[in-house]
């Protein structure tokens, strides 16, 4: 194992999410058996009491999940001067088995944890807590997820081993390859740009129809999801090689580094703060009718379909001028 700060907080930060997550949780089944807004008993009256520090609890632990995503990365990055051959994060998280799944299991909960928050955001809105079931039911959900994450990340960082060989990004990330990713970078590289630019279309189509309309949040949800893996697939594609000023660096990862400025942060940043808002959208619409929330919900919902196309446009201005500013010209 290779023992730095920044890998410790990690760890202790994520034992410490698992845990209050968890501890949420058997509080969670309570709520989903016995909570009965109606009643005046004494149990019904511990719960309210307790969903207080409960919500203010995981609010704290699913905003620390939010921030896990980029610090991970982060010190993937940090840590490829240890392994021979890494350049950057993509040579560190194929230092083992572990590192990548724990990757997707952040990025999974991410989302996830960006939906809860919505959820409870509403919920506290109303008088009479009218997602309190709905919240917990999504936390159940979630709680495995996070455990995952825990162990698959703990696997990551104590099988790490220094100055062992692995692949460097221009390997993992290179059309000549087996797997998904290889078979992504197949695709032509002006057809994902013109793709990724449509996408951007149609979801800002989509975006300012509901803002203006009040219309169509499950169809922006489901767009919105679509322009994030579009979004995904182009970085990788069509997207970085713009930042590289070279046809054959992909690596979605060497954005994040200082010789770049660090713009993988802003840009990560803006496209899952977008997807999550976006999706959003679309997770409170069954909620509307709800007494409590009716006038609630729909200025919700359109504060955080601005917020979706606030950030994708940052996204894609950013993406656009570097376009726009790179001497590389990408044909077929």
């Amino acid at each position: 194992m290779i023992f730095h700060p920044i890998i410790i907080a990690l760890y202790v930060s994520s034992v410490l999410i698992t845990l209050m997550v968890i501890y949420a949780s058997f509080y969670g089944i309570q709520i989903l058996r016995r909570w009965d807004i109606r009643s005046g008993s004494e149990l019904q009256l511990i719960l309210e009491r307790k969903t207080y520090l409960i919500s203010t609890l995981l609010i704290y632990a699913f905003g620390c999940e939010l921030l896990s995503l980029f610090l991970y990365v982060f010190t993937a990055d940090h840590l490829h001067t240890f392994f021979a051959g890494a350049m950057c994060a993509a040579g560190s998280l194929y230092a083992n088995g572990y590192g990548y799944p724990a990757l997707l299991m952040k990025i999974i909960n991410f989302l996830f944890a960006g939906v809860w928050l919505v959820l409870n955001y509403a919920d506290n809105r109303g008088y009479d807590y009218p997602l309190i079931k709905k919240k917990y039911l999504l936390l159940l959900v979630l709680a495995p997820l996070v455990a995952t994450e825990m162990i698959v990340q703990a696997n990551y960082f104590l099988r790490l081993r220094p100055n062992i060989i692995t692949s460097c990004c221009g390997s993992l990330f290179s059309a000549d390859g087996n797997g998904v990713i290889s078979e992504i970078l197949l695709l032509p590289g002006i057809t994902m740009t013109a793709g990724f630019y449509c996408s951007l279309l149609v979801f800002a189509f989509c975006g300012v129809y509901y803002v203006l309309r009040g219309k169509g949040a499950y169809l922006f949800a489901s767009v919105t999801a679509l322009a994030f893996l579009i979004s995904m697939m182009s970085l990788i594609t069509c997207i970085s090689v713009y930042f590289y000023e070279l046809p054959t660096h992909h690596c979605p990862f060497c954005i994040l580094q200082g010789e770049y400025g660090y713009i993988g942060y802003p840009l990560y940043l803006t496209l899952f703060g977008g997807t999550i808002a976006g999706i959003g959208v679309g997770t409170l619409m069954p909620f509307r009718r709800i007494h409590s929330l009716a006038e609630i919900i729909p200025s919700l919902q359109r504060k955080l379909a601005l917020a979706s196309l606030i950030l994708f446009s940052i996204f894609g201005a950013i993406v656009t001028h570097r376009i726009l500013a790179s001497g590389l010209v990408l044909r077929g």
